[in-house]
């Protein structure tokens, strides 16, 4: 009998999913869902999913495994209609979701229907979206939460590893109060920073344009983050309020500590307080995947000729290797420019360094 699995949501997370099913389970039948029907169309082209429905309620109630794809809010909204509906006894629901506290409480109301519902939280994904940018390697090595709710749900705990083991990422069972207070300290907080940065920055630039000059090159890099999606954030921070409420008071007390050592301006203490920081950053794992999408950036020397971008990325091209951005930093007359190539993991970015100093280019991993 063939098995079914139902992916509500079919973009860049559901879509990638959807791969790593069917490269280790290629009997499954999945049918992928979505609000944007493009997506689910486009997915279907692309041969990412076997079938695309115009209805997630007919499907589900065949389904043996039902993947929520979708944002946050909306996986709450599902999980309360899929409680009213006659699943399978023992379905295996599960989220992909970045929050587990408020879904996990909506989650018990499939108790009522032997449905089993196991959180989860994929920690990796990318700055491109929809379905054509999925890739069955998305999640390789990244770190992928499971937040199970009742015996029943520990039970399938297995099954549900099985059917994501084509994913290759690595599995870790957390309750879910402790996961999201972990994500917002390494995730969620570092965001809300982020974005208060770069509002700071623009009060400044509206008063001196000089501000904006500057702020390019490393401001724009460590704020990068500040650049996701406004409605994923809006819901994640709604999700995640008492969390961030307990780590926006740490933060505020961190600063008043910050401000007390610049107003003393001691030099052994602003050493310390630096040199501390630096040493616990340096001790980080360097190709972990943690919550927070790492950017896998080379920097490249290029002249200012005619044609030599296209012979970097050509170079590259003929490799194999996937450019996920590009952007020329500076290129003057007489002057080296410096060219900017983000791709979407270490290992191509490693592949690229060796294959451009082959070709006489010189590469950096960092400016």
């Amino acid at each position: 009998m063939d098995r079914r699995v139902l992916i509500i949501g079919v973009g860049l997370i559901g879509g990638s999913i959807a791969l790593a099913i069917k490269k280790e389970h290629p009997d499954a039948c999945i049918t992928g869902y979505d609000v944007q029907e493009e997506n689910g169309r486009l997915a279907e082209r692309m041969k990412i999913i076997d079938r695309c429905a115009s209805s997630f309620q007919e499907e589900a109630v065949t389904s043996d495994l039902i993947i929520l794809a979708c944002p946050v809010e909306e996986v709450e909204r599902k999980i309360a209609q899929l409680a009213e509906l006659p699943l399978k006894p023992h379905a295996i629901i599960t989220d992909v979701g970045s929050t587990k506290g408020k879904i996990m409480k909506e989650s018990r109301k499939l108790l009522g229907n032997k449905a089993v519902f196991i959180g989860g939280h994929p920690m990796a994904g990318s700055h491109k979206s929809g379905p054509g940018s999925a890739r069955v390697h998305l999640f390789e090595n990244a770190y992928y939460v499971l937040t199970p709710n009742s015996p029943a749900a520990d039970e399938k705990l297995s099954t549900l590893k099985e059917w994501l083991k084509g994913t290759g990422a690595n599995f870790v069972i957390m309750d879910p109060e402790e996961h999201d207070m972990v994500t917002g300290v390494v995730s969620h907080l570092p965001h809300l920073i982020a974005t208060s940065i770069v509002r700071r920055v623009e009060e400044h630039a509206e008063k001196n344009d000089r501000v904006r000059w500057l702020a390019a090159g490393g401001f724009r890099d460590i704020t990068r983050i500040a650049s996701s999606s406004p409605a994923m954030w809006r819901d994640i921070v709604k999700q995640n309020q008492s969390s961030l409420l307990t780590l926006l008071d740490e933060w505020m007390e961190e600063m008043k500590f910050v401000k007390e050592l610049v107003q003393s301006g001691d030099e052994k203490d602003l050493y310390r307080y630096f040199a501390d920081a630096k040493q616990f950053r340096d001790a980080l794992p360097v190709r972990a995947r943690g919550a927070i999408d790492a950017f896998y950036d080379l920097y490249v020397d290029i002249q200012d000729k005619p044609g030599v971008v296209s012979h970097v990325t050509t170079i590259l091209a003929d490799k194999q290797i996937s450019i996920t951005n590009i952007r020329i930093l500076e290129v003057r007359e007489d002057v080296f420019g410096v060219l900017r190539l983000s791709f979407q993991s270490e290992d191509d970015r490693q592949k690229a360094k060796i294959c451009l100093v082959q070709h006489g280019y010189e590469t950096y991993l960092n400016m």
